[in-house]
């Protein structure tokens, strides 16, 4: 293993100090926990929203706390789900009297942990809404999943849930809308290479030299097909196809697209992805509003990427368009 580390089971908390220590302007940290939120938070008279889960996909989600996304963010370990306790501080720190929206990746970890925390925040008189983001469209059921896996669409929902958030709505109104999300998101994933958890010291899975896998998961879950390694061409059809069928899009419908990158893919390699994608958008007559291309939602040093898109109507866009200043996402 070749990693640039000091002690394996101290790469989470070193991470999150790093992160704080570069950005003292616009995130604090919870005391004696892995929470990050914004430097203003609690906000008085705004919903809060927190997600969250195990380390390992940066810059997701302490990237995206900040102004118009994430009102916190909690950090597992790598790979692992964040404990209630640490949830729910982050439920505590980002209350700013309006309830507070979580929003969870579909892992039953991590479902079971913020919903706790939920519990938790509830006893205390904080007002608690969940919204469970789905939109992996690879496999049905996983090794950390019942229903579809939480995948980088999530990001999605940070966006346009926390525009709302921002411009003074309702919990009700930002879980309503963080829900159209999920239901208009669809995404799916590749890999190349596998990737290595720290404390574990060797990869959790191989692929031959001349393999890939179609539909990997985010922490490495199998996927649908392995296969000899296919040409940038033939793996983004692949991928679109299969989150085109889930869509149902018709003729003139308008999208937003992420093509985004597990952690050791180029943006070279991206944009050649998103040439066909794009040309295959513009033959099918599909709209493409914006396309965000990077890092969004990685998995360590894995190669691979995946390819989301979500259907927009005039609510949804004007969401996306609205101004977000996070560390990981600015509009």
């Amino acid at each position: 293993m070749k990693k640039l580390i000091n002690q394996p089971e101290n790469v989470v908390q070193e991470m999150i100090e790093g992160f704080v220590a570069a950005y003292p302007k616009s995130l604090k940290r919870v005391p004696n926990t892995n929470v990050i939120v914004r430097a203003d938070a609690p906000v008085q008279g705004k919903v809060g929203i927190v997600s969250g889960g195990g380390s390992g996909h940066e810059p997701a989600h302490g990237g995206y706390v900040g102004k118009g996304m994430l009102d916190g963010a909690v950090a597992g370990e790598v790979f692992t789900s964040p404990t209630p306790d640490q949830v729910f501080e982050a439920i505590k720190a980002v209350d700013g009297g309006k309830g507070v929206l979580l929003i969870i990746k579909n892992y039953t970890g991590d479902v079971m942990n913020f919903e706790m925390a939920a519990e938790l925040a509830e006893a205390e008189g904080i007002q608690v809404l969940k919204v469970v983001v789905n939109d992996d469209v690879a496999v049905e059921n996983s090794t950390y999943t019942v229903g579809r896996r939480g995948i980088a669409g999530t990001v999605f929902v940070h966006k346009i849930s926390g525009a709302l958030a921002e411009m003074g709505a309702s919990l009700e109104e930002v879980a309503a809308v963080a829900n159209k999300v999920v239901e208009n998101l669809s995404s799916m994933g590749m890999a190349l290479t596998p990737c290595t958890v720290p404390a574990a010291g060797k990869p959790g899975f191989t692929i031959g030299e001349s393999e890939m896998e179609i539909g990997m998961g985010i922490h490495g879950e199998p996927g649908i097909e392995r296969s000899e390694i296919k040409s940038a061409d033939e793996v983004a059809e692949i991928l679109l196809n299969k989150v085109l069928d889930q869509l149902q899009l018709n003729e003139n419908d308008k999208v937003a697209v992420m093509i985004n990158g597990l952690g050791a893919t180029p943006l070279m390699e991206l944009y050649i992805v998103n040439n066909k994608v794009s040309k295959i958008l513009k033959e099918k007559n599909i709209t493409v509003h914006e396309t965000f291309i990077g890092e969004y939602m990685t998995s360590l040093e894995m190669a691979g990427c995946s390819i989301t898109l979500l259907r927009l109507d005039d609510q949804l866009t004007e969401l996306l368009d609205a101004s977000a200043d996070t560390i990981a996402f600015k509009k």
